[in-house]
């Protein structure tokens, strides 16, 4: 309640919301929160009824409003008619964050419960400028932000853009909204491999494939299997692969290259966005003149015959990662690692998170704390 007393104090004209996130005695909570100095007081839409009703009564008795946070409700939609009836004064369209990060869209959903009820409608969930202004357009009366205006750079800055948003939403220019594949590339292009392998809990990086021609690589999987110097089927990936693929190859040696520079200029030409060979590659000097991004775990000059034994687009293990067919493969000077195509959106948007915390952290270094201090990491040894 510290937390509550303090911002009334230091704004006693504005409106305080305690996010309580009432789950049960809504009542005693509502009660602390409203004598702390709280003007709207937040209950789990999700708690029981019976908890709903004695926190509107603490409510009506104490002079506050209540909102019914719709976070993690099975049925969001159904359960927004259902707070209406109960009395609520606000009902909260909340998409969380692991949610999120599975593609749910707090708008969509609230465009949807604004068809259904005239109680008065608030939205949060990963908003920023752009979404606040379609959230009002949507229907919303309060617009919650968080985490785009505390990880920004310029706190004032961000709050204000979005004040601005929330307050003339006819005025923002809406961005346009492209398919899946191209929102997880473009997060993918700004976050790094060990941003994206932190966020899969330190899986996903390939062991022995190193950098060869730098610069950054992200595209979908053709795989390739093939055998000692066989450069047959690699070639002929070429050809089946698409523009922004990345060709992946398994070759069981790493004495015989079979990759190099022909192979290389005719993968750039069909705009492939890289390579990636557990085995050898040959021509280096030409493959690097070229500029098409290249990670192997050799090179040699002998090459081997194309002879043609192996597959294209099966299942294959690469850098002693499972690697298939449409799985997100991006490269880095640090590495390579796997993003399985089922879970890309939501690990690019992770990655994402995890690059915004370094960032933070690079910054509050930068001011000239240390990097033990800021985690405090004497807080979490072992002993």
């Amino acid at each position: 309640m510290d937390a509550i007393r303090t911002m009334r104090k230091a704004f006693p004209e504005r409106t305080i919301l305690a996010d309580m996130k009432t789950v049960d005695t809504g009542a005693l909570e509502v009660e602390m929160a409203a004598k702390a100095g709280a003007d709207v007081v937040i209950v789990l839409g999700s708690a029981d009824d019976s908890t709903l009703l004695d926190a509107l009564r603490s409510a009506h008795k104490y002079g506050v409003r209540l909102m019914a946070d719709l976070i993690s409700a099975p049925d969001p939609v159904k359960r927004a008619v259902e707070l209406e009836a109960l009395g609520v004064d606000y009902v909260n369209v909340h998409v969380g964050i692991d949610q999120q990060m599975m593609g749910k869209d707090p708008i969509s959903l609230l465009r949807e419960i604004a068809h259904k009820v005239n109680v008065q409608l608030a939205v949060a969930g990963g908003l920023d400028a752009n979404s606040a202004a379609l959230a009002v357009k949507a229907g919303a009366r309060v617009v919650i932000v968080g985490g785009n205006i505390t990880h920004s750079d310029n706190v004032t800055e961000a709050a204000r853009k979005i004040r601005q948003s929330v307050d003339c939403p006819d005025a923002v220019e809406i961005r346009c909204v492209g398919t899946v594949d191209q929102e997880i590339r473009e997060i993918l292009k700004e976050v790094s491999t060990s941003n994206i392998s932190d966020a899969m809990h330190r899986k996903g990086a390939m062991k022995g494939i190193h950098p060869l021609v730098g610069g950054k690589m992200v595209g979908t999987a053709v795989t390739v299997q093939t055998f000692p110097g066989d450069w047959a089927k690699p070639v002929e990936a070429i050809d089946i692969a698409k523009e922004g693929d990345v060709i992946v190859i398994y070759n069981e040696s790493k004495d015989v290259a079979c990759w190099g520079g022909l192979a290389t200029l005719s993968a750039l030409n069909k705009g492939i966005a890289g390579v990636v060979i557990e085995g050898a590659v040959r021509d280096i000097d030409e493959v690097k003149n070229l500029g098409l991004p290249i990670y192997t775990s050799n090179t040699v000059p002998n090459a081997g015959d194309p002879k043609g034994f192996g597959e294209i687009n099966a299942e294959i293990t690469c850098g002693g990662q499972t690697v298939k067919p449409g799985d997100y493969i991006v490269g880095d000077e640090s590495g390579v690692v796997v993003i399985p195509a089922e879970r890309a959106y939501e690990l690019a948007r992770r990655a994402k998170e995890v690059y915004k915390n370094e960032k933070r952290l690079f910054d509050e270094i930068k001011r000239g704390g240390t990097l033990s201090e800021i985690m405090e990491l004497k807080k979490w040894e072992k002993h």
